[in-house]
């Protein structure tokens, strides 16, 4: 689903479940950023958006000296606790736009399925400002794909999808595709335009499959299904929940993360 701008407060309604459900990255995607950008004791990193903190342990472990910029009052307090034993981390619980960084100050600055909701020239630029000379700026995020392998299971949520969201939304079906690499490469070449270089961008993937519960609870961290009235949003769970338990009780998500990176020069 796309997102629907406006609402962001949305995940931290549900930070705890988010925190559990919500997946991590690949390590290969992480051996690409550290290649691109070496990262250690001495490195100043920015993360954008930490949510329950999918992404950044493997940030953490290198020692850096990260501050991590988090909207949701519950997430901040979450990953303050999670993450407790790092001395060098801090959270600012506030939108990364009204946040003052200092100029040409860091190594780093990253993002997880995050960026998207900050305005594109305002972030682009601000994140420019705050890198060092041969800084890096690495965005990146996962995509699911519903069940390809089971076109029956997905034709019924489809409906389902028709009965409840959509009416709710007021909104056509969408036509769902996986995410490819031309998306990747344009997400990528955006940064061009605001003066970074070197600009790269992969591709992983994998896969997850979940029981007809575990799929409501991950459906239940959204911001659009969040937002749907809750008896509404019961009843749409409900019949999704159902729909699985009728096509064996599995459901398998196709996962395609994407990275881009872009470096100030």
């Amino acid at each position: 689903m796309g997102i629907i701008k406006g609402l962001e407060w949305t995940f931290d309604t549900v930070a705890s479940t988010y925190e559990k459900l919500r997946p991590g990255y690949n390590n290969e995607l992480y051996k690409m950023l550290f290649d691109y950008i070496p990262v250690d004791k001495s490195s100043n990193v920015v993360e954008i958006g930490i949510g329950g903190g999918q992404a950044t342990l493997p940030v953490l472990e290198t020692g850096c000296k990260l501050i991590a910029v988090e909207y949701g009052e519950q997430f901040s307090s979450l990953c303050r606790e999670k993450f407790k034993d790092y001395s060098d981390f801090n959270v600012i619980t506030n939108k990364f736009e009204n946040v003052g960084f200092e100029n040409d100050a860091y190594d780093l600055v990253y993002s997880a399925s995050a960026f998207h909701w900050i305005p594109e020239e305002i972030g682009y630029k601000k994140v420019f400002a705050m890198l060092k000379k041969g800084g890096a700026f690495a965005r990146f995020a996962n995509h699911p794909y519903r069940d390809k392998g089971n076109p029956a299971l997905s034709a019924a949520i489809d409906e389902i999808y028709d009965n409840y969201y959509n009416k709710y939304h007021n909104k056509k079906r969408e036509l769902l595709t996986e995410y490819s690499e031309k998306q990747a490469a344009d997400r990528a070449a955006i940064a061009e335009k605001y003066g970074f270089t070197d600009i790269r961008y992969a591709l992983f993937y994998r896969e997850r499959v979940f029981t007809a519960k575990e799929y409501i609870e991950l459906l239940g961290t959204y911001s659009d299904h969040i937002a749907i009235e809750e008896t509404i949003r019961t009843k749409f769970f409900s019949a999704i929940e159902n729909a699985i338990n009728n096509y064996d009780g599995k459901i398998t998500i196709y996962d395609t993360m994407d990275l881009q990176l872009a470096r100030k020069n």
